[in-house]
């Protein structure tokens, strides 16, 4: 995984870099060789850390690339999953261990792809986040807690490229060599805090982590979108969306190499009037945009075609609570225990040195302002809010902290 670098700060001396321990492998990539290292990982000890490498910004998918792993005992491993996509006879080697990762949830999708889930885990970013650290990256974790620097320069190479060369095995291999090190002091840290219990919680919900709900509109994330007026606009925004969705994953491309967003924004705006103006239109300039010229053209006809109640509404569908902005207006009553809540939320998250999101989800907090459960109000009823976070997806440990605060705050009677 390409763990973004977080400047470190000018007045700090440079920190010498981590090495290896042990030799950089081959990639494994025929199943003798992973039948070999298998072996080697099932006879090795204590936990194991794990990464992987995707093609982010190359390829459509966010399948593995890369997966890479180490374990006292068995040093570093490396793997082809596009020639070994099926890793099972490891999971079941690894079965038992407790697994180690940063950013887990970037990870967890694409190693269930290869067959990879874990029992057990411990996700080093996540332990920073509870211990409130100032920085979590993986670079600035080893820094802080190892004294060593972690180099970055491969972050957004194109893993899916063979052979792969060596100084990006090299830098994928570092991210896994300080994991258990890492894993060990956090621990220690977390423990000493009152905050294991509240940790193990985390990773046991991360455990059945899928990846992101799917959005139910999801061209209207084209980044400028904002800017395009009118619903007949916006359609051929939708159209030349899903054209290039339906291309990018047909190629394997990343959607943004087949048709920029910006493309997209400007020929929505200023929809060209025939195949010429299409072709010399500023951005089909890019040979990959030309090169799907007739699709592009065809998508903005049809968008251009539709009848009026087939134009998708101006605005995007809203489920949930409006935009706190509104509710004073909207809403008076909502806005005071919204303002309430978040002032009780927010001493206890001072209190117990945590990062507010991470005490308690800010939608689950405005859920809860808006319409809260009727056995709420007048009076403080903490029962009644603990079933309704726990409905909510908090955890027993946010529950046990946030419920009696919040049905003060509720009820009218202050974050105290």
């Amino acid at each position: 995984m390409s763990h973004p670098t977080e400047p470190a700060p000018d007045d700090e001396e440079p920190k010498p870099r981590l090495q290896l321990i042990d030799p950089l492998p081959s990639v494994a990539d025929t199943p003798a060789e992973l039948d070999a290292l298998v072996a080697a990982v099932a006879a090795g000890t204590g936990p194991v850390a794990l990464d992987a490498e995707r093609a982010s910004g190359y390829r459509y998918s966010q399948r593995a690339y890369l997966v890479q792993l180490r374990r006292a005992g068995a040093g570093i491993a490396l793997i082809d999953p596009i020639a070994l996509p099926d890793l099972s006879a490891l999971d079941a080697a690894l079965a038992e261990a407790e697994w180690l990762l940063h950013a887990a949830t970037q990870d967890l999708a694409c190693l269930a792809e290869v067959r990879l889930r874990p029992r057990r885990l411990f996700d080093t970013e996540l332990a920073g986040r509870l211990l409130n650290l100032r920085r979590v990256g993986l670079a600035s974790l080893v820094e802080e807690l190892l004294g060593v620097s972690l180099a970055k320069e491969h972050s957004a190479v194109d893993w899916s490229i063979r052979p792969l060369p060596q100084p990006w095995l090299e830098y994928a291999a570092l991210d896994v060599e300080p994991l258990a090190d890492l894993r060990e002091i956090l621990g220690e840290r977390l423990a000493a805090a009152g905050k294991l219990g509240w940790a193990y919680e985390e990773f046991e919900a991360l455990l059945s982590f899928a990846g992101p709900e799917p959005r139910e509109e999801p061209w209207r994330r084209t980044s400028g979108v904002h800017a395009v007026r009118g619903r007949r606009a916006l359609a051929i925004v939708r159209a030349l969306w899903t054209r290039r969705d339906d291309i990018a994953a047909e190629r394997d491309a990343a959607p943004g190499r087949v048709l920029a967003d910006s493309a997209i924004v400007q020929l929505a705006s200023s929809p060209p009037a025939s195949r010429g103006a299409l072709r010399d239109s500023r951005p089909m300039r890019s040979r990959g945009a030309r090169r799907h010229l007739e699709e592009w053209l065809d998508a903005i006809q049809q968008a251009q075609g539709l009848p009026e109640g087939e134009l998708p509404a101006a605005k995007a569908p809203h489920t949930g609570p409006p935009p706190p902005r509104s509710w004073p207006e909207r809403n008076p009553d909502a806005a005071t225990r919204l303002a309430a809540c978040r002032a009780a939320i927010n001493a206890l998250a001072e209190q117990h040195d945590l990062p507010v999101e991470n005490l308690l989800l800010p939608s689950l907090i405005r859920a809860l302002a808006w319409e809260p459960p009727p056995e709420t109000l007048p009076s403080a009823d903490a029962d009644a809010v603990a079933t309704y976070l726990r409905l909510g997806g908090a955890r027993e440990w946010q529950v046990g902290l946030a419920a009696e605060p919040l049905a003060r705050a509720l009820a009218g009677g202050g974050p105290g």
